[in-house]
């Protein structure tokens, strides 16, 4: 049951970061063609965006990496010392 959850996590972390690119964009589209808003505004949302998606998304994926990463190590210990 544990895996199950973790592999949707995994899943939901793809579809989530997916969402969150696809946010920025139509966010910087937006700002691009308001009255208010212009070309520099959109890129520096376009940029910021996606600083913000590369870092939240690498930080998640890292947590589960650390996760298998452990799990790997302990599955290995067991087997040595058994």
């Amino acid at each position: 049951m544990r895996d199950f959850f973790i592999l949707a996590l995994e899943k939901l972390i793809a579809v989530l970061i997916i969402l969150m690119m696809l946010a920025v964009v139509v966010g910087a589209v937006a700002v691009m063609s308001s009255p208010e808003g212009g070309a520099l505004q959109g890129i520096a949302i376009l940029l910021g965006g996606a600083l913000y998606v590369i870092l939240v998304g690498g930080m998640l994926y890292l947590f589960l990496g650390i996760y298998h990463n452990t799990r790997r190590t302990a599955e290995l210990l067991a087997a040595k010392g058994g």
